[in-house]
């Protein structure tokens, strides 16, 4: 009490107020970033509010307007097999084909990272990091010589491969660390009446990390939908490329865009993401609890 007398006093005689903690300089910061923080939310949302009205507009362009006269029209125009569903089919394929192996591999990889402390572990986890840093563009033309030599160029297999090889460094390391949450305790107890490895991997650990099983396999499935570079390349029949490749139909000769049918085939485009994100998002939002699995 006496030092802050003091303080009081000797401001009072100088002239001068202390600034507090709770002074307008703190509301103008919260002010500032609100509005930086809003500018941004505008700068993410004119882009998708140009795709929704221009994907009703018989008349769009590449500047955001309300549409004229509300139609359909660009959308039955776009639903045909040949534009739309096929390109879409070959993009379920290749994505959830990508996202499964990726995600198995990365458990059966991520786990003794995770569970058994090896002498040269943390450079080998600096490698596989380092190896999502690697650009496609720089290993692409490598690897289209080694899918000429195996036969694998045009192939969907060929190119779901490559792309589960490419996310495995990311989503090892990814897998890793939900992995480490998990307590070891849990599979020393099943050890102890018998259980291998595998077992206690498949029985205890996975239910108990699902939701970040959910998180790897959302992010190398939207990865592998918004890919257009490696079946850009490695896919040479038009019928095989997934719509990712395929939106290029909407890009006409000498400049002409059809911007009404690219914004509604965008639209479809993003239900199958949006949809299996809510999807996984709702099977495996409260299967992490792990409160009173270990007693004791």
């Amino acid at each position: 009490m006496a030092a802050q007398t003091a303080t009081e006093t000797r401001a009072i005689v100088t002239g001068r107020r202390s600034l507090s903690v709770s002074a307008p300089r703190k509301h103008t910061h919260k002010v500032t970033a609100s509005i930086l923080l809003a500018l941004i939310g505008v700068l993410f949302l004119v882009p998708l509010l140009w795709v929704v009205f221009a994907s009703f507009d018989g008349d769009a362009t590449v500047s955001m307007r309300l549409p004229g006269t509300w139609t359909l029209d660009n959308y039955t125009d776009v639903m045909t097999w040949e534009l739309a569903w096929q390109p879409l089919l070959n993009s379920i394929v290749i994505s959830l084909g990508t996202a499964l192996i990726t995600v198995v591999v990365a458990l059966l990889a991520a786990y003794p990272l995770s569970r058994y402390n090896a002498r040269y572990q943390k450079p080998f986890m600096y490698a596989i990091l380092f190896g999502t840093g690697l650009p496609l563009t720089a290993m692409m033309v490598p690897v289209y010589a080694l899918f000429v030599a195996f036969g694998l160029l045009d192939s969907t297999w060929g190119v779901i491969l490559f792309m589960a090889a490419t996310s495995l460094p990311m989503a090892i390391w990814m897998t890793k660390n939900f992995m480490d949450s998990v307590p070891i305790s849990l599979e020393e107890a099943a050890w102890t009446d018998g259980a291998s490895a595998m077992t206690t991997l498949r029985r205890i650990v996975l239910p108990l990390m699902r939701p970040g099983i959910a998180v790897v396999f959302i992010f190398v499935f939207i990865q592998a939908w918004g890919n257009f570079f490696v079946p850009f390349v490695l896919l040479l029949t038009p019928e095989k490329q997934p719509a990712a490749v395929s939106i290029f139909a909407f890009f006409g000769q000498y400049g002409s865009v059809a911007y009404g049918q690219l914004a509604a085939y965008s639209m479809l485009y993003s239900i199958p993401a949006v949809a299996l994100y809510v999807l996984v998002s709702r099977l495996s939002g409260s299967s992490f609890a792990l409160a009173g699995a270990v007693k004791g």
